[in-house]
């Protein structure tokens, strides 16, 4: 009688406990759709197993905290559009018409410049001729040279480069007139263009307008030169 009783007592409580656990059962799933394990993403090879797999490595960096290339060193040329030589060295066979009231004469030479560009367009120049003609009174040769300095102009270009120019400065003539200086002031103004045949070689063709001084007067000759460039 008692084994029968204690049975009895168990099953009842084993009844009127099954409804709470029914219930517990019954909350498991809110508390499971509120936890952050439903949040957490299946890996993307389970889902699509011919996807191609992801490979990452405590090398692989973000673009924006890479290191940039270092540039490539610049030539020492012009800054700008055609990157060329700061130097020009042109030397030219020069033909100087020359017209006074004493006397006038074809007068033939070499012309020598120098240039040294600022920048691609703007340059400053030394200029030299010397020129010589022929023979007046009782055989003296005539021998014009001029020399001076001034701005330069060219629009560099890949194949031709046409320039203008401007030189000041003195001029010293021969045969010497009696009560007459051989000194002069000089001004030249013109221009010409420039055949690019290789980076460090040129061909020129230049023409230029040329005042003077001599005698007390003013004289307006012209001059035409040919000649070579060499860019350094």
């Amino acid at each position: 009688m008692a084994i029968l009783l204690l049975g009895s007592v168990g099953v009842a409580r084993a009844q009127l406990s099954a409804p709470a656990l029914n219930s517990d059962r019954g909350s498991a799933a809110p508390d499971f759709a509120a936890s952050s394990a439903v949040k957490a993403a299946l890996p993307t090879d389970l889902l699509n197993p011919f996807a191609r797999p992801a490979v990452t490595t405590v090398l692989a960096l973000p673009l924006e905290n890479a290191e940039p290339a270092s540039p490539s060193p610049r030539p020492k040329f012009l800054y700008g559009g055609r990157d060329d030589y700061r130097w020009q060295l042109g030397i030219s066979a020069s033909w100087l018409r020359f017209r006074s009231t004493p006397f006038s004469a074809n007068a033939a030479g070499i012309n020598t410049s120098v240039v040294y560009f600022t920048n691609d367009w703007f340059g400053v120049e030394a200029n030299i001729t010397a020129v010589f003609a022929h023979t007046i009174f009782s055989n003296e040769h005539v021998k014009i040279g001029t020399y001076g300095a001034g701005p330069k102009i060219a629009w560099r270009k890949k194949q031709w480069e046409p320039w203008l120019h401007g030189i000041f400065g003195g001029a010293q003539e021969r045969p010497q007139l009696a009560g007459q200086s051989r000194g002069s002031y000089v001004i030249k103004g013109g221009g010409g263009a420039d055949y690019r045949w290789n980076p460090r070689l040129s061909f020129r063709l230049e023409g230029d307008y040329v005042r003077t001084g001599f005698f007390k007067q003013s004289q307006n000759s012209f001059q035409l030169a040919g000649g070579i460039v060499f860019h350094f």
